[in-house]
């Protein structure tokens, strides 16, 4: 599945990548307060700063910015945590380290990944499985970082479980933001990934 092309009037990609970052944004601050279907493009336009004619020069669709939109907070997300993957230490160390980049790109972008998920029921069935498979890939980071643990005797873990683990990190990282209301309240964002981190890791720990 290729990344979905988006059509635009205008040729210059630079001036392209800055209107489709505006309209971002504002499309943001919308799904958030009134959801992808009670917003409408007119409503968009005038979030990102121009007129509805200009929008179309740069979308085909309301739904091309709510692709636009996921795939854009799915690169985010994703880069700044490959920027991690490459740091010193042993196999569990970067793996911790990865598992503290996903959480703080969480926190950081609390309102965007609400919308993410929210709304990522309403992308068109030709984009829906781009999308997924980005999340995907998110998973495969976790899964590579956690076999390089067994690799160094450092986790004892399943090929099956690994990826459950994987799968269970996305979760615990994202039900900061779900769960806001609950888990926020007392703690920062360090002691819940401390916790998280104990817990996630601490049945499958080669105990030295």
């Amino acid at each position: 599945m290729s990344k979905k092309f988006v059509p635009s009037m205008v040729k210059d990609q630079q001036l392209i990548k800055k209107r489709r970052e505006q309209i971002i944004k504002g499309a943001v601050r919308l799904f958030i307060a009134k959801g992808f279907h009670r917003t409408t493009t007119r409503e968009i336009a005038k979030e990102s700063g121009f007129s509805i004619g200009t929008l179309y020069e740069y979308i085909g669709t309301k739904e091309d910015v709510l692709y636009l939109v996921c795939d854009a907070i799915y690169d985010e997300v994703t880069e700044r945590v490959r920027t991690q993957l490459h740091t010193t230490g042993t196999a569990l160390e970067r793996l911790i380290t990865a598992i503290r980049a996903y959480f703080a790109v969480v926190d950081d972008m609390q309102e965007e990944v609400l919308v993410m998920y929210q709304e990522t029921k309403s992308l068109p069935k030709e984009t829906l499985p781009y999308v997924l498979k980005k999340e995907l890939e998110m998973v495969e980071i976790m899964t590579e970082l956690i076999a390089e643990c067994v690799s160094e005797g450092e986790l004892a873990i399943s090929e099956n479980e690994s990826r459950q683990l994987s799968h269970n990190i996305l979760v615990m990282g994202q039900m900061w933001t779900f769960r806001r209301w609950a888990v926020q309240k007392g703690q920062s964002i360090e002691a819940y990934t401390n916790q998280q981190i104990k817990q996630l890791l601490g049945a499958y720990l080669v105990k030295r």
